[in-house]
Parts: structure tokens; C-alpha cells; sequence
């Protein structure tokens, strides 16, 4: 892929953490409804069981409006704009280990909220509206797994630790040797 120019580049960055910072804020806002949710739905004494079961039902309809509009495309465009970051610059997508890393990361995390994690939002959903109980571990674990690992592509990106992989040594030595040029009086 050829080079991305200077603006381009920069409005591509701009988007891709404005997506990323999206996404990690709509995690965050699932976990919210998912405690919400775990708490309302619980039962003890001097509960409301009726009250308890809206309110856990409607945390769980909440998400789904959060895993049905905004989980999929953030992520997604994360993902893409992550590519095009990684293919159109200087990094590239397998020349440092911390960008290949990120990349698979975002791959399995997009995969993971796509497929599982809104077919989850979706039967809790089916079970709460019938009466059913719903095990709130199902919609708490991914969530806090997802973020942490949000989190960590997050210091990868401002830390940016670890050397070339064997393919960025590999580009790094064919190129050529810049020489210093003789300063002009």
C-alpha cells in the first residue's frame, strides 16, 4: 500500500482513537447495565421482586441498543482504520511487534463482540422478557475481559515496547544507509 500523506494520515489517526475511545466508552457503558442489571435482578429480603425484574429487564434492553448500534460499527471501523494506519505508514502491520499484536487483539475483540457478545446480550434479553432468570456472570465477564484488553491495546499504543519483528529487521537492513550531506557556508 502506498504511503498515506500527511493529512490523510492525520485524519485517519483522528478517527481511528475517536473509534477506539468509542468503543471502549460504550464497553464500559455495557458493564455499567450488566452490574445494573446483575443487582436489580438479584433477590433478598425487603426486595421488590417485581420492580427488581423491570429494572433488570430494562438494563438488559438497553444494551441491547447498545450492542445492536453502536458495538459492531465502532469496532469495525477500529479495526479498519487500525489497518490502514498500520499498511499506509512507516509501522507497518508486521514489522513491530506491539502494532501485530494490536492487530490481533482488535481482530479477536471485534470477532468476540460481534458474534458472541451481542448473541449473549440478545437470549438475555429473550429471558428476561419471558420471567426467566439470567446468570449475570454471562454479561459481566465480557465486558471486564474486553476492557482489559482495550486497555492494554491502549498502552501499547502510547508505550509502543517491544523491538521488530524478524521481518521489520529484515526491511530495516535493506535499506539504504542515509549519508550525512555537506553543510553548504
Amino acid at each position: 500500500m502506498q504511503r498515506l500523506s500527511r493529512p490523510a494520515r492525520r485524519a485517519t489517526l483522528v478517527v481511528h482513537v475517536g473509534a477506539s475511545a468509542s468503543w471502549l466508552g460504550t464497553t464500559l457503558c455495557l458493564l455499567a447495565l450488566a452490574v445494573t442489571g446483575a443487582a436489580a435482578g438479584g433477590t433478598g429480603p425487603g426486595k421488590d421482586t417485581a420492580a427488581a425484574t423491570t429494572t433488570a429487564a430494562g438494563s438488559y434492553r438497553a444494551m441491547k441498543v447498545f450492542g445492536d448500534w453502536l458495538l459492531a460499527p465502532l469496532s469495525l471501523l477500529t479495526l479498519a482504520t487500525g489497518l490502514i494506519l498500520s499498511l499506509g505508514t512507516h509501522w507497518g502491520l508486521a514489522r513491530h511487534r506491539w502494532v501485530w499484536t494490536k492487530f490481533w487483539l482488535t481482530l479477536v475483540t471485534t470477532a468476540a463482540s460481534i458474534f458472541a457478545f451481542r448473541a449473549t446480550i440478545d437470549s438475555a434479553v429473550s429471558a428476561a422478557g419471558a420471567g426467566q432468570a439470567v446468570a449475570p456472570v454471562d454479561l459481566l465477564v465480557p465486558p471486564c475481559v474486553a476492557l482489559s484488553a482495550y486497555l492494554f491495546m491502549t498502552a501499547l499504543s502510547v508505550l509502543k515496547p517491544w523491538g521488530p519483528t524478524r521481518r521489520g529487521r529484515t526491511a530495516r537492513a535493506r535499506r539504504p544507509v542515509a549519508r550525512p550531506q555537506p553543510r553548504l557556508r
